[in-house]
């Protein structure tokens, strides 16, 4: 089957898709096809002209563009791959880059089998995912809000009273009380105020809009939101990212592949032989949204082992297998949580291990709701 595959590189823009072919075998032509509109109707003519759509493999590098072209693609029975972008293989010496050329290198490594493909989310998936990242993006502009009121007051010699948290509803109230005679000061007091109400309010209302994705969500999503919450330091909104980042987690066959897509593995340098092995930082090439609720979640594990309040609200329906993996979750991080300290580990590297270990606990009780929610059907 693969001597008779034809592979094929596209490198997609806004407007316009850069087309090479690689002919199948170590010693066939690779040429450029040219370049297309970037339209359903340009694609179709392109697969016409090229050959019966079963005998093409196609890929492209994922990028701000999306999967459109994929579903497009998948649609017309076309095999087709997302690629990671940082990891095509690149020449060292070579300092020239066009649109024709990435083609011309997309499908010669596809033919090679040099490529590593990216999970592509469903239109589900994908919705749900962007929606979680607004209000990541919205916490990201509310921290920056506050920082430019703060330090505005702080330039001007503003601090409370007494002690109080900050930011809380005591020191909102003391920030509207603070008077200013200067009508250029005020105004650009009354400015920075408004945007900190405003980022606020955008949370809220993304908040609430989660939570009615997360209702009208399949079913089997839902399933394993909810199952995730059985977890200590992995509420609702936790719960949602990490399903909307990863997607199915029995895709992966084992959890070390899942703590490799989250980046939260140590780099390692291990030439020389035997005995050479040197460990760096984690190496952080993974996903970033879901490295960070890991991180935020691992802290919860600082605490002995219990289950009481919110958690056990959120345990209430589930089965009791999940709930026997989330208290095996609690002891052994907590453990480990001890034993990275007192070993006189720096506090975020000790977080960052036991979130990692966090992620083979997320990945045993999403492989067996999967699973449950299967049988069920």
């Amino acid at each position: 089957m693969r001597e008779t595959t034809r592979f094929v590189g596209l490198d997609v823009h806004a407007e316009t898709i850069a087309v090479a072919i690689a002919e199948a075998g170590r010693g066939g032509e690779v040429r450029s096809l040219g370049t297309i509109p970037n339209d359903l109707q340009a694609v179709r003519r392109l697969l016409k002209k090229l050959a019966p759509v079963g005998t093409l493999h196609v890929c492209y590098e994922a990028g701000p563009c999306g999967y459109v072209l994929y579903w497009q693609l998948e649609q017309l029975g076309v095999r087709c791959e997302v690629v990671a972008p940082t990891l095509v293989p690149v020449k060292s010496g070579d300092r020239v880059k066009t649109d024709r050329r990435d083609a011309l290198k997309l499908a010669r490594c596809l033919r090679a089998g040099e490529l590593t493909a990216v999970w592509v989310p469903g239109p589900d998936h994908e919705a749900l995912r962007d929606l979680v990242r607004a209000r990541e993006a919205a916490k990201k502009d509310q921290l920056r809000a506050r920082h430019r009121l703060g330090k505005f007051l702080l330039r001007r010699g503003r601090r409370p009273p007494t002690k109080m948290k900050a930011w809380g509803s005591a020191y909102m109230h003391w920030v509207r009380g603070q008077p200013f005679e200067r009508f250029a000061e005020n105004a650009t007091f009354v400015d920075y105020l408004a945007e900190v109400d405003h980022v606020a309010a955008r949370i809220e209302q993304l908040e609430k809009d989660i939570d009615q994705a997360v209702t009208e969500a399949p079913a089997e999503m839902k399933a394993l939101v909810e199952a995730l919450q059985a977890l200590r330091g992995v509420a609702k909104l936790s719960a949602v990212t990490i399903v909307a980042e990863v997607g199915r987690l029995s895709r992966f066959e084992h959890p070390s592949q899942l703590m490799g897509y989250s980046g939260t593995v140590p780099s390692e340098h291990s030439t020389g032989g035997p005995g050479k092995a040197h460990r760096g930082g984690i190496t952080k090439t993974g996903n970033a949204h879901l490295r960070r609720v890991l991180v935020e979640a691992a802290w919860s594990y600082r605490y002995r082992p219990a289950v009481q309040g919110k958690l056990r609200t959120r345990q209430k329906d589930l089965s009791e297998d999940v709930k026997a993996i989330a208290w095996k979750a609690q002891h052994r991080l907590h453990q480990r949580y001890r034993h990275l300290s007192a070993r006189g580990k720096p506090h975020q590297q000790v977080v960052t291990a036991v979130g990692r270990e966090l992620l083979g606990f997320i990945w045993a009780i999403g492989v067996k709701a999967e699973a449950a929610f299967a049988q069920s059907r």
